[in-house]
């Protein structure tokens, strides 16, 4: 382990490590049953929802391990959200578009997301997208960690806590911020939610409970305080179903399948790219979507690695993170990797954040989670069971502590705080990293340019805030 990860070069051990890979994979292994709920509408149990099941498990264990043995960081990779749901919008589109059915236009698209690996391995293996990283100016750099915090915070309490009230005719979730504290009075939130609104009141409770737990483990120095504090507001939760609902919190395991559906995946998803039907979408459309996904993941991971490495003191003074090409290339190979098993773009998650929190440091972290992945092929039920209301704790604390890098960013320097400040109210507010790194690119360009400072901006700096403009503003 020494001599594959550097452990006591990075100042760390096997244990937290190990400990570390753990507490990563709980906080996102909601993307398990999550990513191909999204890419297939939903369609629990069908052949494709099967495989691309299997295929989110595959596809992240290999990018993570890239990872792990060309960059050796603690860095996971999965399908990203947001662009996992813009891949089940555009097959919605090929089906309008050619009259396919789902399968076979999910197929198609699945060429899109080939292609845009492909393109990243090349300009990774170029040192073009590390360039494009040098090319964010620092105040940026600085401000993407505090950005990100915000941005768990808000998945955190948020749209990761919500609670179905179907029962009363509602078919979107209710969710712990907006709803419950946002509620004029608790009569109100009641009487919309009638029984779940007992399952709301878990949820905050337990919430709370396991960040309480996590703040007090961590101020007395425990690593695995993370860890600790999701597994006891499991169990909370899950004793509140049992003991007040009369609920078993454990009764999906019952009728569970253990087997892998390898059969499933080979029909469907496991290298069935149609390219015939790709060619059917039409140059331009297949042009624009494949410049959108390219954008989108680039910016997302760039966020990811800048933000999580600055918080675990991975970077130099310059805001650079040592072994970025190898970095960025692992998420190339993970994304062609989801292409050729059936899932859509994977890329470097921030729940990565939560074990950095618990001390990991090293690659070891990320074989720890990848192996996890590869397990869940055959105990996802168990995976499926972990409450949102746990894993909300842990995205709460990660994403106030990341919120310490604000203390970097010169607040008197206009020219820095303007576009920073856009940036942490963009990510949280759209849910993409990338598009708040693209909206601060483009805020700095124009007061730069229009301050009589535009020799200040460099030339990546100019063309990639034009893309932006392109992307938000251009209707294609």
């Amino acid at each position: 382990m020494e001599n594959l990860f550097r452990l006591k070069e990075n100042k760390t051990n096997v244990r937290t490590e190990i400990l570390a890979g753990l507490t990563t994979f709980m906080t996102m292994a909601y993307i398990i049953a999550l990513n191909p709920n999204l890419l297939t509408g939903f369609q629990t149990g069908t052949p494709l929802w099967n495989g691309v099941f299997l295929a989110t498990c595959l596809a992240s264990a290999v990018g993570t391990f890239c990872m792990a043995f060309l960059a050796n960081k603690p860095f996971v990779m999965a399908p990203g959200m947001g662009l996992n749901s813009f891949f089940a919008v555009v097959v919605s589109n090929i089906v309008v578009l050619t009259g396919k059915t789902y399968e076979n236009a999910f197929q198609a698209a699945l060429c899109i997301i080939l292609v845009e690996g492909i393109v990243f391995i090349i300009l990774s293996i170029l040192n073009v997208r590390e360039k494009i990283v040098t090319a964010i100016p620092l105040g940026i750099r600085l401000g993407i960690s505090p950005a990100i915090g915000l941005m768990l915070m808000n998945i955190g309490i948020g749209s990761n806590a919500g609670v179905y009230a179907e029962g009363n005719g509602y078919t979107s979730p209710f969710y712990v911020m907006r709803d419950f504290f946002g509620a004029l009075t608790p009569r109100t939130i009641q009487e919309g939610m009638g029984y779940e609104y007992g399952i709301m009141v878990l949820t905050v409770a337990t919430m709370f409970i396991g960040l309480f737990i996590i703040v007090l483990l961590s101020k007395k120095g425990k690593k695995a305080a993370v860890l600790i504090g999701m597994l006891v507001a499991s169990v909370i939760y899950w004793a509140g179903e049992a003991i007040f609902f009369g609920t078993d919190p454990f009764a999906s395991l019952k009728g569970a399948s253990w087997a892998p559906p390898f059969k499933d995946m080979a029909a469907t998803t496991l290298f069935r790219l149609d390219f015939k039907g790709f060619m059917d979408i039409g140059w331009f459309t297949v042009i624009t979507l494949i410049i959108t996904f390219c954008m989108i993941d680039m910016f997302d991971t760039i966020g990811t690695l800048v933000g999580t490495a600055s918080r675990a003191g991975m970077t130099d003074k310059d805001g650079n993170m040592p072994k970025m090409k190898e970095a960025l290339l692992s998420d190339a190979v993970g994304t062609v990797t989801g292409a050729l098993t059936g899932t859509s773009t994977v890329t470097t998650f921030i729940e990565s954040a939560s074990g950095v929190e618990a001390g990991g440091r090293t690659g070891l972290t990320a074989i720890t989670t990848g192996l996890l992945f590869l397990a869940c092929i055959f105990i996802a039920p168990i995976a499926a069971i972990i409450p949102a209301a746990a894993t909300s704790s842990a995205l709460i604390y990660v994403g106030v502590l990341m919120l310490q890098g604000l203390k970097d960013i010169d607040f008197n320097d206009i020219d820095q705080i303007v576009p920073v400040s856009i940036m942490l109210i963009a990510m949280p507010i759209s849910g993409s990293i990338g598009h708040g790194i693209g909206l601060a690119l483009i805020f700095h360009t124009v007061i730069k340019v229009f301050s009589g400072k535009a020799k200040e901006v460099s030339l990546l700096t100019y063309i990639i805030s034009v893309l932006f403009l392109i992307k938000f503003f251009v209707v294609v």
